[in-house]
């Protein structure tokens, strides 16, 4: 069974910086293509950034230059480094091991004064 545990979701103002955790569980974690997506009230969720087993990364548009995916593979972790943020960032943010079921439950970050 593999499980997805996300966290480091929370309050942060704007300009604020804030760093998300995704440890998984089972599985063999250094195969997987990881990917960090969001949804926030009233809007579909959306693909933010992702990176593939070899550390190769991609990122929308809205956060490319301000958010950082990462890797430990010791770890069994992904991050997702946040800064500069804004207040269209709020959203539940969830992590998902690309082209499988598994997808964590998700960790609120909100962006507010």
């Amino acid at each position: 069974q593999v499980q997805l545990v996300e966290s480091g979701g929370d309050l942060v103002q704007p300009g604020g910086s804030l760093r998300l955790s995704c440890v998984v569980s089972g599985g063999q974690f250094n195969n997987y293509f990881m990917a960090w997506y969001r949804q926030a009230p009233g809007k579909q969720r959306e693909l933010v950034t992702s990176i593939s087993s070899g550390g190769t990364t991609g990122y929308d548009d809205s956060v490319k230059g301000r958010f950082t995916i990462a890797r430990d593979n010791a770890k069994h972790t992904v991050y997702l480094q946040m800064d500069s943020v804004k207040p269209e960032d709020t959203a539940e943010y969830t992590c998902h091991i690309s082209g499988s079921p598994w997808w964590g439950r998700g960790t609120q970050v909100t962006v507010s004064s």
